[in-house]
């Protein structure tokens, strides 16, 4: 019985200890703050945001191009601040639930003792991921992971240092201010009262035990004899001190954000998340503690007044293509189907459709052949793994051509990180022609093009587009304020030796005179799902098919020809690297651009309407076919993809009793690009029978090899990412399709009857 009864007293002064109790608060109470703890663990073991490589970020962190013991001491530290942002946060909101530590000193340090549960639950947890992850992902070998680990560490201990020393010196402060009050009883009776209301009221925390600072076990002390007044006043000080560190932490990442432009400035994007999280964290603990039941009235009030000034346009977040004259609001094109059908009349077509067979005759005389073969590159979105793989193919593709192949390529099209891959290609290439000593096959520049891009977008979310003053910038002859959008063009800009920092009007001539492939970049309009299409070039025809009234087809425009709708806009100004933006402009990782029309339109990515820009391309083939038909031998239609096609064995599933209720929703979002293959490979078979040249397309896809979770779409690589995209150039397919490139070089046949070309082996 003796040994029973210790062990009820030890299970039962295990529960009643301090770090216990505050666990148990924790889950009981203000259960929106472990939100964040959730979404941080569930994105380090991959569940949450695992398809945009959310685990990468924080498992592999980057800091100046570079995974090292820097860039984890960078996420260390910020690690440290958000853990202390959510001790003092949590510490101002249960304060009331244990005022023994009111009567200690150090009582933070004690408070931040006794709840680290959580926190060294998650480290843990991180340490196994993080070790793991750099070895089987970043392929590191294990003396390199353990520099990483002593980074974390370092940086989260100088973090836990600072915080501390800080604490320590505004209670000593406190204490030298409070010190002859408490010598004084006259002087403590007068100020805090001897009688006063005591602490014997229900639903206080009952605690038996809790570690001090030397970690050893202590009872706490009565405070019933201690008056309120006496309690609040110390509890306050406190307060006011965690308020003041808060504070410090927003200004410093205001700061942060006005020097970003240096990549000195630009930190890890989890380092980014973190303290982000842990301004959300401070601030929704103060708006509580100060506001109480008046916290959610005063946001609705705050939401309402912004709305009220952004309706006015007094303050305008929104995001706008750099370059561009938003200024002349009396002469913003109107946005509706009259002013629209003006733009793509049969003559303007026609008049555009003679200037591209223009440029098609520059082309011809540039080839070799009396009837050269015309080829088309279309290239998928896919953040950077596409950019990358595009590029990797292009330059394999060169090489087996003899370096011939852009100079045979009349047309490049397709959405978002493809463009960016096959557009730095395009620009290198041109340079070479100019006479810079480029070779066109070097390693470095598939490197540059998978260089990160996601530090400098959540650094810039987090400091510029949250917390930083309004910083402006000029693009041509106008000032534009400086956001994430501006931050991935300039980290792009770096990445690739900003030898794409100019403006459409700088490409124009070049492209008109067929001295590099014309490029076509594609958006989204949010507001009715139109294709906006920008070139350098008039592309009227692009708009709709077109019209046969004996047929009686009258064609309503699905796409937009950027330049004549916003001819008054100075659109040949816009940056390039804005063009490439807005062309990649994934949902809420990039901001959508707004362009000046009446009403305002957005757009966002391409691949929202064709991810891989074949159908931008076949119509194009299209209203070119009797001029392709007379003078070339035909068209290699080369699809650049980054994903396979056919993907049966990657159905959606979801056998959780939320699935029924997400799955209408999932399924959508699960099979967009699956819909946009169906619809492709019902046109592709149109073009084989229909049209009456040669024709044959000819894909390269990224497989990641059997087992491998293969490249996220996002803006980020893994070491081991980069070298699965390069591995995917050898897949069975690619080769076959590599193969293919060299038959047609060879020189094919002529076309056989419905122009479709004889399949060869």
């Amino acid at each position: 019985m003796p040994a029973a009864s210790n062990i009820k007293v030890y299970i039962k002064g295990f529960y009643y200890s301090f770090p216990v109790q505050l666990f148990i608060l924790h889950l009981r109470r203000y259960q929106l703050l472990l939100v964040f703890w959730f979404i941080l663990a569930s994105a380090i073991h991959g569940d949450f945001m695992s398809a945009f490589g959310a685990d990468s970020l924080f498992l592999a962190p980057e800091y100046l191009g570079e995974v090292n013991g820097l860039s984890m001491a960078i996420v260390g530290m910020a690690t440290g601040i958000f853990i202390m942002s959510w001790n003092i946060t949590t510490f101002i909101l249960h304060s009331n639930q244990f005022k023994f530590l009111a009567t200690t000193s150090k009582p933070f340090l004690k408070y931040c003792i006794n709840n680290a549960v959580i926190p060294l639950l998650f480290l843990l947890f991180y340490f196994c991921k993080s070790v793991y992850y750099d070895v089987h992902n970043e392929l590191l070998p294990i003396g390199s992971v353990m520099i990483l680990v002593m980074g974390f560490l370092s940086g989260l201990s100088f973090a836990f240092i600072i915080s501390f020393l800080y604490f320590f010196r505004t209670e000593k402060s406190m204490m030298r201010t409070m010190e002859p009050v408490f010598r004084d009883p006259k002087a403590f009776a007068a100020q805090f009262g001897i009688g006063g209301k005591h602490f014997h009221e229900k639903g206080i925390l009952r605690v038996d035990w809790f570690f001090n600072t030397r970690m050893k076990l202590k009872k706490p002390r009565n405070v019933a004899h201690y008056s309120q007044e006496f309690i609040d006043t110390v509890f306050k000080r406190h307060h006011f001190s965690a308020v003041i560190s808060i504070i410090v932490a927003f200004l410093f990442l205001a700061i942060i954000g006005m020097l970003m432009d240096k990549p000195f400035f630009i930190i890890p994007a989890a380092a980014a998340i973190l303290l982000f999280f842990s301004v959300l964290i401070a601030g929704s603990g103060a708006l509580t503690y100060w506001l109480k039941s008046w916290a959610f009235p005063t946001l609705l009030l705050l939401g309402i007044g912004l709305n009220f000034l952004f309706e006015k346009e007094i303050i305008d977040p929104r995001n706008k293509a750099y370059g561009i004259n938003y200024t002349n609001r009396t002469e913003r094109p109107v946005y509706d189907r009259d002013s629209i059908m003006q733009l793509c009349t049969v003559e303007k077509m026609d008049a555009d459709k003679k200037n591209m067979i223009g440029i098609l005759e520059r082309w011809k005389l540039r080839q070799k052949e009396a009837l050269p073969l015309l080829y088309v590159i279309n290239v998928s979105g896919g953040g950077t793994r596409s950019a990358t793989f595009a590029l990797n193919v292009m330059q394999q593709l060169d090489s087996i051509m003899g370096g011939e192949l852009l100079k045979k390529t009349f047309m490049i099209n397709g959405a978002s990180g493809g463009m960016l891959g096959a557009a730095y290609y395009r620009e290198l290439f041109r340079l070479k022609q100019q006479g810079d000593s480029i070779h066109l096959q070097d390693q470095q520049y598939a490197d540059n093009i998978s260089k990160d891009l996601l530090n400098a977008l959540f650094s810039s979310f987090v400091t510029r587009d949250l917390f930083a003053p309004a910083q402006q910038f000029r693009a041509g002859r106008f000032s534009y304020i400086k956001d994430r959008g501006y931050a991935f063009e300039e980290q792009f800009n770096r990445n690739t030796g900003k030898i794409l920092n100019y403006t459409l009007r700088d490409i124009m001539e070049d492209e008109s005179d067929a001295k590099i492939p014309l490029m076509l970049f594609n958006a989204t309009i949010t507001r009715d799902g139109r294709k906006m299409i920008f070139s350098t070039q008039p592309v009227s025809f692009m708009m709709r098919n077109w019209p046969d009234s004996a047929a009686g087809i009258t064609a309503e425009p699905d796409a937009i020809d950027y330049a004549a709708m916003f001819k008054k806009q100075d659109p040949f100004s816009l940056r390039l690297l804005s063009t490439l933006r807005i062309n990649a402009t994934f949902p809420y990782v990039l901001p959508n651009v707004w362009l000046p029309s009446t009403p305002i339109i957005d757009v966002m990515d391409a691949g929202m309407r064709d991810n891989f820009g074949q159908e931008s391309s076949l119509r194009f083939l299209h209203v070119m076919e009797d001029w392709i038909t007379a003078n070339t031998g035909g068209v290699v239609f080369i699809q650049i993809r980054d994903r396979k096609d056919s993907e049966w064995d990657e159905g959606y599933e979801d056998p959780s009793i939320t699935g029924m209720f997400t799955k209408p929703i999932m399924t959508l979002q699960h099979n967009w690009m699956k819909m946009q293959d169906y619809y492709h490979d019902e046109m592709i078979q149109y073009a084989h029978t229909g049209y009456t040249f040669p024709f044959n397309k000819i894909t390269f896809s990224y497989t990641p090899l059997p087992k491998q979770k293969g490249a996220a779409l996002n803006f980020h690589l893994t070491r081991n990412e980069k070298l699965d995209i390069r591995r995917a150039l050898h897949s069975a397919s690619n080769i076959k399709a590599f193969k293919k490139i060299g038959f047609w070089q060879a020189g094919a046949p002529k076309a056989v009857s419905g122009g479709r070309h004889p399949e060869q082996p």
